[in-house]
């Protein structure tokens, strides 16, 4: 028997986590934490759904916080199993777990100097550096025995650096085979490769479904909208003042910004990564040109991709601090990317109320973030406790999504290659979880289900 309980990302984005039970093992796939509202958040992960002592392994996709957040809770709670993902993906998260855990505590000490109850940390950074040495490097289509009769072997889900399908084998009698989509990416965005989805028959399919309902503009004209949005903001002396997720998103708009200024089609204004996060993010990158896109023209170049004149990292909190007494015009990619905490709700309380200034999103926004509430047209914003006008103007550019669209999903299903014998749609809103169970049907996928957080399905 195949067991499989769906412990997060179910009927909503965040939280990826699937308990997988076959072969003898309990495996774990993602150990994500849940983002958005911090009250309904801190519920959501307060407590794990089984004993962490009872895993046998950890399977990662990728390495954003919202699957592989809860990593160090499981370690606190006495998993000292092997996590297996690609080596980009360990490399990430030996910066993007610590910084968790740092970020969880400093918010515990603000809340406890408020007098605000319930603000304890669900790990410390001690807990997240642990993390690291139950990691297993595993590259691209190299498949690995993880014990007798199971197998499983990544393939590059083109979502961020390092992102990886899981193509798990159950090699028992009867085989069975369970492909997990991860966050499938898009073609052509930069740096990283275009997904590349394992092929054959699959008895079960868990695929994500952020974007099923929408298509969005391609790479390209996001590349032409950026040019434009730091045109037109610096022709009226303003900022542009960019929520950016450090891992993924801050790169690739630094990228665009590099392509754009050898283009000569931005002014020369600074523009600032102010993010400690995506400064180490950064660096990961760098090392890991192996997996870059051979068919970008900047990589092909051999030029620094993140290294040019205009582009400052910043690190030191006096030097962020000082950004917002700076006069004139300049962009500033800060994170959070749905400004709910970090560095970037700085420069929002500071720019927001100016009509000069542009806050341009270029990543999902999840319900009840700050985010998703400008983004819908709120015209104040409530930060740091002042409710604050929103005068500046607010841009979306939807190309710069690391998440396939509706087509791109279609394309990535019908690149499988073979029969697809059930599915089980997860990460997505109602809508969009609507939308890609319609299109596996619409694939001749016989059985498609949409489970609820919790859920229990045995195959």
């Amino acid at each position: 028997m195949i067991r499989i309980t769906f412990h997060g990302a179910a009927g909503q984005v965040t939280g990826s986590m699937h308990l997988v039970e076959a072969a003898g093992a309990r495996i774990l796939l993602d150990s994500g934490l849940f983002q958005g509202h911090r009250a309904k958040a801190r519920r959501l992960n307060a407590e794990l759904p089984f004993d962490a002592r009872r895993i046998d392994m950890a399977v990662l996709s990728h390495a954003h916080i919202d699957h592989t957040g809860r990593l160090p809770l499981l370690v606190r709670e006495g998993f000292h199993s092997p996590i297996y993902a690609t080596p980009a993906t360990r490399d990430l998260c030996a910066v993007m777990l610590p910084d968790s855990a740092h970020v969880q505590e400093k918010d515990a000490e603000f809340l406890a100097r408020r007098g605000q109850p319930g603000g304890e940390p669900l790990y410390n950074v001690a807990d997240a550096i642990a993390v690291q040495d139950l990691m297993v490097g595993v590259p691209y289509r190299r498949p690995l025995h993880l014990r007798k009769h199971l197998t499983v072997e990544f393939t590059d889900a083109g979502h961020i650096l390092g992102s990886a399908t899981v193509d798990l084998r159950l090699n028992e009698d009867p085989p069975h085979r369970l492909v997990y989509s991860g966050d499938v990416g898009r073609r052509g965005l930069p740096i990283i490769r275009d997904p590349q989805p394992p092929s054959g028959p699959i008895d079960t399919l868990i695929i994500e479904s952020t974007y099923a309902d929408r298509d969005h503009e391609s790479v390209p004209d996001a590349e032409e909208r950026l040019g434009a949005v730091v045109r037109e903001t610096a022709a009226r002396g303003g900022k542009v003042l960019v929520p950016a997720f450090a891992l993924g998103r801050a790169q690739e708009v630094v990228y665009g910004l590099h392509q754009l200024w050898r283009a000569g089609k931005i002014p020369e204004i600074p523009i600032f990564l102010d993010s400690p996060l995506g400064v180490d993010v950064t660096t990961v990158f760098r090392m890991h040109p192996e997996i870059f896109d051979r068919s970008e023209r900047l990589v092909e170049s051999g030029a620094a991709l993140f290294d040019f004149p205009l582009v400052h990292y910043v690190r030191e909190v006096a030097e962020s601090k000082a950004l917002n007494g700076r006069h004139g015009p300049a962009v500033i990619i800060s994170a959070s990317g749905m400004a709910e905490s970090g560095r970037i709700l700085h420069h929002l309380a500071h720019g927001i109320g100016d009509h000069r200034n542009t806050v341009l999103f270029v990543g999902y926004q999840a319900e009840g973030t700050l985010g998703r509430r400008l983004q819908d047209g709120a015209e104040t914003a409530k930060i740091f406790g002042e409710e604050l006008a929103r005068r500046a103007e607010i841009v979306t550019i939807g190309g710069y999504s690391a998440h396939a669209d509706r087509r791109e999903l279609r394309d990535w299903v019908r690149r499988l290659g073979g029969p697809i014998r059930r599915a089980f749609v997860v990460h997505g809103e109602t809508p969009a979880l609507k939308a890609m169970a319609d299109l596996l049907r619409e694939e001749g996928v016989p059985e498609v289900h949409v489970p609820d957080l919790g859920e229990t399905v045995e195959l």
